[in-house]
């Protein structure tokens, strides 16, 4: 069993909701991101989201922009990005680690040959924004080849046709974005979003992660019980500015994660 499937098939067993938290490779250093991924496992992260920069991110909103021209502009690339994962790995071979990105960069470094880099290095997964499942049979074939969980978002909007898809291609687990918007933009109706996370559930085969509009521990308890995982970003991203070097941001990280993950445990108990 892959690391992810492990992972969401012990958070069954013992009844929690699994968190996500979203970072972007090399900010808000690139000298402490593999420290800064240990932290967040500290902090009580189940899985890490770790975004690939890339010059036109179009589904995040500002915070997550300016995280990914900072590690631009500080060089940051795809074969530094795997080699941090490398290194991650070293110590801690339990925490399943999806990347995070857009199409462009994959085709520019070669699909195939990223594939297997990033099986080497220890990915487990990836979500690539812009690729929809209608048009992603060949890369959900070479990544199944490498032993890596293609991952697709499905939104609100999305219809039973592309429920259908994904339920067919997708593995490792479905993101659901709960809002209509980009990253860090504010959810209003939670028990919609429950609502669709449930019908979710019920028709595929894999478990459902919740992102965008989750940004402290009250909002993420919306999610305890009801979503299979939550994932949180532009906020983390947004407090890790605060830092003034890398032991600090890793202070950070924890700082930030320990209440939202009591939270859940807190609902989950109750």
């Amino acid at each position: 069993m892959s690391r992810l499937g492990e992972c969401f098939r012990h958070l069954r067993g013992a009844g929690r909701t699994g968190l996500i938290p979203f970072v972007t490779a090399g900010d808000p250093s690139p000298t402490g991101t593999v420290d800064l991924l240990h932290a967040l496992v500290r902090g009580g992260a189940d899985a890490i989201e770790l975004g690939m920069p890339f010059s036109d991110p179009m589904a995040d909103g500002p915070v997550i922009q300016a995280a990914n021209e900072r590690a631009l502009a500080r060089g940051v690339k795809l074969a530094q990005i795997l080699t941090w994962v490398q290194e991650f790995r070293q110590r801690d071979t339990k925490t399943p680690i999806i990347l995070m990105g857009y199409l462009n960069p994959l085709e520019c470094f070669g699909v195939q040959k990223f594939a297997h880099q990033a099986a080497a290095a220890g990915v487990d997964g990836l979500i690539v924004v812009d690729l929809t499942p209608e048009e992603a049979r060949a890369e959900t074939k070479i990544f199944q080849e490498a032993g890596i969980d293609l991952i697709f978002l499905l939104a609100p909007t999305s219809g039973p046709d592309r429920v259908a898809t994904v339920k067919g291609l997708g593995s490792g687990f479905v993101y659901y974005v709960s809002l209509r918007g980009i990253t860090g933009a504010t959810q209003e109706d939670w028990s919609a979003v429950r609502g669709r996370v449930a019908s979710l559930r019920r028709e595929l085969a894999l478990p459902v992660a919740v992102g965008f509009g989750i940004r402290d521990a009250e909002t993420a308890a919306q999610l305890a019980g009801e979503a299979d995982a939550v994932v949180i970003g532009s906020a983390l991203v947004d407090y890790l500015q605060r830092a003034e070097n890398d032991q600090a941001a890793q202070v950070l990280a924890e700082q930030f994660l320990r209440p939202i993950r009591q939270a859940l445990t807190a609902k989950e108990i109750a």
